[in-house]
């Protein structure tokens, strides 16, 4: 068998890994170590519970999560204010749907429209603040994922493109905010 540069690689990190996070003399100068469950954010945890309601998904990656409310709130720093609002609202109304909270966001303050679009492009298109966060699992591909990758080429194999591809709902339903400014994106 040959030894690969990778496999040292793994095999000493991980021994280091073990020696630092089980060794008992990290502690021996009075530390504590750390909590096995780390300590969660209060304010990540009402971002995520916005936006399980505002995508319609009871499933979302906290990791993501935590990576688009960080681009989020570092570009414009009052959005952590309305997501408080918007969490705020959505308890004090008791708001199931993204089409309620939206609604009623808007009807009560016209700045948390701007909050409740920031959150939904960040899921949707992987971009918070101006910056890519996340690309392959941006919610807008969900559609076509059992179909094909984002943004690859002969994902699917030879000829992939010959049968014919699953049938897809059409969306009924009405758009839950008023019109905004089109903003055309340079690309």
């Amino acid at each position: 068998m040959r030894l690969m540069r990778r496999d040292v690689l793994l095999t000493t990190g991980m021994s280091a890994l073990a020696v630092l996070g089980g060794g008992s003399a990290v502690f021996a100068q009075g530390a504590t170590p750390s909590p096995s469950v780390p300590a969660v954010d209060p304010d990540l945890m009402r971002f995520m519970d916005i936006s399980h309601c505002l995508t319609d998904r009871t499933a979302l990656n906290a990791a993501i999560g935590a990576a688009l409310y960080a681009g989020i709130v570092q570009a414009t720093p009052q959005r952590r204010g309305q997501i408080q609002a918007l969490y705020d609202l959505k308890a004090r109304e008791r708001l199931i749907t993204a089409s309620e909270l939206a609604k009623a966001a808007e009807k009560a303050d016209k700045t948390l429209k701007d909050a409740v679009h920031d959150i939904m492009i960040a899921w949707y298109r992987g971009v918070a603040g101006g910056k890519v966060v996340v690309y392959r699992s941006a919610l807008m591909f969900d559609i076509t994922k059992d179909a094909i990758y984002p943004k690859t080429y002969a994902a699917g194999g030879p000829f992939y493109w010959t049968t014919k591809p699953p049938e897809v709902a059409r969306p009924t339903g009405l758009p839950a905010l008023s019109p905004s400014p089109f903003v055309v994106e340079p690309t």
